[in-house]
């Protein structure tokens, strides 16, 4: 097993990519500290965990809130005697984001508060700071580990209406490549996933919404490849374990001497396209 004997903490770890990552990395032997604002939800991922034979436990904390994640590295290492892994997987989308999708208003950037503001950057970039800093001590004392951030396509390209979540999620990238040179001596590695799809359609929906284990092209229907807008044409549509996967590779040993990296996964080429559409044969009398 990939992760025999490591103790990963995954931040937002109730729903979403965080309950999928889980439940993969405690079948590959991990022992899982699940961290979620929500009680709920972190408590119905180590269900899920458990009745597939694994190890975990449940604990509430809000990521933007340094003291609170303190404390689960702290309950973490209580209960199981180290840390190895620290997935800061937490994030939110800033007000108004993709209306399209959650089905919400929209918000124009110039009618964005200061609150607003402040919720996605505690969340999304300093709650992978504080998670960072929480867990540096105890990977110290194991000789080791592992900080891996879930940035994501939104850092690398524009998307409308989130350009509050893209900058956050920007500077995830930036932490990323700075923390591995700092940590580097410590043995310990830092990276982040950037996903372009298969993600969790709970990330847009209002809180409290029951959780949907599936990505959003999974729920959208039956999968045709010939009209989906990713180049790369599958007979599936993306999924969370397809992220999941990732950040496991990340995470394990398969990776040892990968750091300082942003990984696109689910890519399936999205990220190649230029920004405008071309017809396939611009020159029809070519031949070519």
């Amino acid at each position: 097993m990939k992760l025999n004997d490591k103790v990963a903490i995954i931040t937002g770890g109730g729903s979403g990519l965080g309950r999928q990552s889980s439940q993969l990395f405690a079948s590959e032997g991990a022992r899982v500290a699940v961290v979620d604002i929500d009680p709920e939800r972190a408590a119905g991922t180590v269900k899920l965990v458990q009745e597939q034979g694994g190890t975990a436990i449940d604990i509430v904390a809000d990521v933007s809130d340094k003291a609170q994640v303190v404390a689960a590295v702290a309950r973490t290492v209580e209960e199981f005697g180290k840390l190895d892994i620290m997935f800061a997987n937490a994030g939110v989308v800033s007000r108004g984001g993709v209306p399209s999708v959650a089905g919400g208003e929209q918000v124009a950037f110039e009618d964005l508060t200061e609150d607003d503001w402040h919720h996605v950057l505690g969340v999304n970039l300093s709650g992978v700071v504080y998670s960072a800093q929480a867990a540096v001590p105890a990977m110290k004392e194991n000789g080791g580990g592992v900080i891996l951030a879930t940035s994501s396509a939104a850092s690398l390209a524009a998307y409308h209406s989130i350009a509050l979540y893209s900058a956050t999620k920007a500077g995830v990238n930036g932490l990323v490549r700075g923390l591995s040179l700092d940590l580097g001596k410590h043995g310990i590695r830092v990276n982040a996933i950037a996903p372009t799809h298969g993600m969790s359609p709970n990330f847009l929906a209002p809180a409290g919404t029951p959780v949907v284990g599936q990505s959003y092209e999974e729920v959208a229907g039956p999968w045709n490849p010939a009209v989906s807008p990713i180049p790369l044409k599958l007979n599936r549509p993306p999924s969370l374990l397809d992220n999941a996967r990732a950040a496991l590779f990340l995470v394990s040993d398969d990776s040892a001497y990968v750091s300082g990296v942003t990984l696109p996964t689910t890519d399936g080429g999205t990220l190649a396209r230029v920004g405008m559409w071309f017809e396939e044969d611009l020159n029809p009398e070519s031949g070519s």
